[in-house]
């Protein structure tokens, strides 16, 4: 689908490493702070040491946000298939729209 896919998170180098040992295709940034993750827009939890929740960002052409999901635990997260189900909803439309232009 040409899409990239970026994980954020607080853990340490090592445990990054660990995580993206388990079969990770795509790059797992580490050691996220709260102004990390105030840039983006998350939620900072203080409790458990510090911690960014949950949040998903479908990024369009040009880093414009499309769709995005918070969280404040294991539900309500984006799955595979509903990204997938975005984009392609979107190029779809996007075709349609640069066809009917003059």
């Amino acid at each position: 689908m040409g899409a990239s896919i970026f994980a954020v998170s607080v853990d340490s180098l090592e445990h990054a490493e660990e995580v993206a040992a388990d079969g990770l295709t795509f790059p797992v940034a580490y050691g996220t702070t709260k102004a990390d993750a105030d840039a983006i827009g998350s939620w900072w939890s203080e409790d458990r040491g510090g911690y960014i929740q949950p949040a998903e960002f479908l990024l369009g052409r040009g880093g414009v946000v499309l769709g995005s999901v918070y969280a404040s635990g294991p539900v309500g997260r984006m799955g595979t298939e509903e990204a997938i189900r975005q984009i392609t909803n979107r190029e779809r439309r996007r075709k349609e729209e640069e066809g009917s232009s003059p």
